[in-house]
């Protein structure tokens, strides 16, 4: 009998996690992100997947990034996809505009800390609108989390990427001089 719960409750935890792949997408981000905004249980698993990723257990591409809060100050964690491209790393919102790391970012000169087993100060410097769309297209095959969040097939064209680019911040990772 408990055989039986374990059984079921594993695979009602694994189609949870795996919802981003086999859920429609609008369905996804009404249950996890209502309005554009992370709720309760996202904010929790996010702040699980930002301590997992900046113990750099996980692939260097998977890293917690640390900005501090516009108006409190705080120092917070969210988890992140690095796109490497062309020998330079990326970081794209998918979530938006007004997600709040970006925010941080923009507020805070583009001053952050990248944390993957270790700390690494960086510089975030925002890519204009008209160089995302190579990126964004990068970013997507990198991160197949975020593709719930973009509106665009995986596989279409840049000129469609060109289209969308406004929506999604994207910002070329530099070391910050000390």
């Amino acid at each position: 009998m408990i055989g039986y719960f374990i059984a079921i409750a594993a695979v009602i935890v694994i189609a949870f996690f795996s919802a981003e792949v086999w859920m429609p997408r609008a369905w996804y981000r009404a249950m996890l992100y209502p309005g554009g905004k992370p709720n309760a249980l996202s904010r929790r698993l996010n702040a699980a997947w930002a301590r997992l990723f900046a113990a750099g257990i996980w692939p260097t591409w998977l890293a917690s990034l640390e900005t501090v809060g516009r108006r409190t100050g705080r120092v917070y964690s969210a988890p992140i996809v690095i796109a490497e491209i062309a020998g330079e790393r990326y970081l794209v919102s998918m979530l938006g505009q007004n997600a709040n790391w970006v925010q941080n970012v923009r507020a805070a000169g583009g001053i952050a800390t990248l944390r993957h087993g270790r700390a690494e100060e960086v510089r975030l410097e925002e890519v204009p609108v008209g160089e995302r769309a190579p990126l964004l297209k990068a970013y997507l095959r990198a991160a197949p989390g975020a593709r719930p969040h973009i509106d665009i097939d995986l596989n279409a064209e840049l000129s469609e990427f060109a289209k969308i680019a406004p929506l999604y911040p994207v910002f070329r990772i530099t070391r910050r001089a000390r």
